[in-house]
């Protein structure tokens, strides 16, 4: 926490703002006529209320896609955040890391309570809607955040360039794939996705594309699949197809997974 990285701002609309944390993590800011919403609050590196405080005096409220450390641990700057039930348990055991915990009691400071938020509910920011959607796949409780009047979905890391699928805490391939069918109906609500590393919009197909990769792998299209190491070892990475035409932040795409979480 409050390290030497960079934080950039980017400015996608009067009323929508991309925080990139040093390439490694980013949040959004959506502000409407009566409160703001930040999705994510990435790894705490620095004051996120006071950030955007300069952006907006408008409440804010917090939302977290997801309960990985690089999306929540920046809650420790509000009084509050909401996330999927499902996925604190989970939370529980990063925010009692020693490596987080230990520098938080020295300063002072602490997590704030979650509330819970799930698919079904609607935000009212005034003026701006966010629809919430359950996509478990990446973690039990990933979450989606259409804002409606713009035709955004803000993904987390659900749908991504490279959906880590290898975690402790996530669904199987199979059940993932059920979950983006059932939620595949947003691509005619939204033109635009918002994920939860991103630098720029991406095309809403990339949803479908991953998708389409996930069905890859679960048929056994895998013979081109390479290894893959992370800091949990070594698992497998299936690169997947995207569309001609379409704007992609990224050139590279690929979905991480354990063989044995088919």
């Amino acid at each position: 926490m409050f390290e030497d990285k960079e934080l950039y701002i980017k400015k996608l609309k009067p009323y929508l703002y991309l925080l990139d944390e040093n390439h490694e993590a980013s949040a959004f800011v959506v502000i409407g006529e009566k409160k703001a919403c930040l999705i994510d609050t990435m790894l705490g590196y620095h004051d996120y209320k006071k950030v955007i405080s300069e952006i907006t005096d408008k409440p804010i409220m917090v939302i977290n896609t997801h309960g990985h450390p690089d999306h929540i641990y920046g809650n420790i700057f509000f009084d509050e955040a909401y996330i999927n039930p499902k996925d604190i348990p989970m939370t529980e055991m990063f925010v009692n890391d020693p490596a987080f915990a230990e520098p938080c009691k020295a300063m002072g400071i602490s997590m704030p309570p979650f509330k819970e938020i799930k698919g079904g509910d609607i935000v009212d920011l005034g003026g701006k809607t966010l629809e919430i959607y359950d996509l478990p796949g990446h973690t039990y409780g990933g979450i989606l955040l259409l804002l409606k009047e713009d035709r955004i979905l803000f993904t987390g890391d659900s749908i991504n360039h490279h959906l880590w699928m290898q975690t402790p805490g996530g669904v199987s391939l199979t059940d993932c794939l059920k979950a983006i069918d059932n939620v595949l109906f947003l691509e005619n609500e939204a033109d635009l996705i918002l994920h939860g590393h991103a630098r720029d919009y991406d095309d809403i197909s990339l949803m479908r594309c991953v998708r389409d990769g996930i069905q890859e792998i679960i048929e056994g299209k895998t013979q081109d699949d390479k290894p893959y190491e992370w800091f949990g070892g070594v698992c497998k990475q299936h690169a997947f197809k995207v569309l001609e035409g379409k704007h992609y932040q990224q050139d590279d795409h690929v979905i991480v997974y354990q063989e044995n979480n088919i």
